[in-house]
């Protein structure tokens, strides 16, 4: 692996102390922070993102001990209902919590119909951004709505070959996108990472997904060196650290190595 400053910026914790739902029949095994430090251990990490998955949904209390375990340079994304106050909001955004995850793959969290209302609300409250989990092939009819959000990112490169091109007409307007998930996607990866570089050098940051639940296959040490494969030293540089500092507002700590 590169020894590269490395922000992760898409990372699962799975806590058995903290309540988990099951989501069309799975629940995932333990993940713990203990097992994310020496799963990573050799890694020259600067911070990364805890998000919130499906089989968590509106559950706080897990999201809160990881970043307290986690410490300095992380942050988290969590899932909220839309009668969520606006105390709430702020108490987790004091917390560390920088977004608001949709997941309209597999549920778990508000509903589509919920989303621009909740994302003006929670970035003019909080200065978050939204991130969402769906299928590339499903942003058509979603695209006027999305442009209109303030602050968007979209999980795992979109998953699907069909949806590549409408994934990248919103790159092309802001989008960000989660170089994420090279095991789940249908398409090759290297060429998606250029194309999607090559219309924002800044939308791309990478993700270990780690423990990559339910990926059909899971992340390897492997995909970190894809993208200096695919983008040379000055691009993988901001994937995998300085895109991601910059739009989860983490102090600047790229220079550890």
């Amino acid at each position: 692996m590169n020894p590269r400053p490395l922000f992760d910026s898409h990372l699962h914790i799975i806590d058995p102390r903290f309540p988990l739902v099951e989501n069309a029949g799975y629940l995932p095994a333990s993940f713990t922070v203990s097992d994310y430090r020496a799963r990573t251990a050799a890694w020259p990490l600067v911070g990364g993102a805890a998000v919130s998955g499906s089989f968590q949904a509106f559950e706080q209390s897990y999201l809160l001990a990881a970043l307290r375990e986690l410490g300095e340079g992380f942050v988290g994304v969590t899932q909220l209902p839309p009668t969520v106050t606006d105390d709430e909001v702020l108490a987790l955004a004091a917390a560390g919590v920088r977004g608001v995850r949709f997941n309209l793959r597999r549920g778990g969290s508000a509903a589509a119909a919920d989303l621009e209302a909740m994302a003006a609300r929670f970035h003019e409250l909080a200065g978050w951004h939204v991130e969402l989990y769906v299928d590339a092939a499903e942003l058509g009819p979603l695209r006027h709505m999305l442009l209109e959000l303030p602050s968007l990112c979209i999980d795992h490169l979109g998953l699907s070959r069909a949806g590549l091109q409408d994934l990248l007409s919103l790159v092309e307007r802001g989008v960000r996108v989660k170089a994420t998930g090279f095991g789940r996607v249908d398409f090759p990866v290297e060429a998606a990472l250029r194309e999607i570089h090559a219309v924002n050098p800044e939308a791309l940051m990478f993700g270990s997904d780690l423990p990559s639940t339910r990926a059909p296959r899971p992340f390897a040490e492997s995909d970190i060196d894809r993208v200096g494969e695919a983008l040379g030293d000055a691009g993988a540089r901001a994937v995998l650290c300085d895109n991601a500092l910059a739009f989860y507002r983490v102090q600047n700590r790229s220079d550890v190595t």
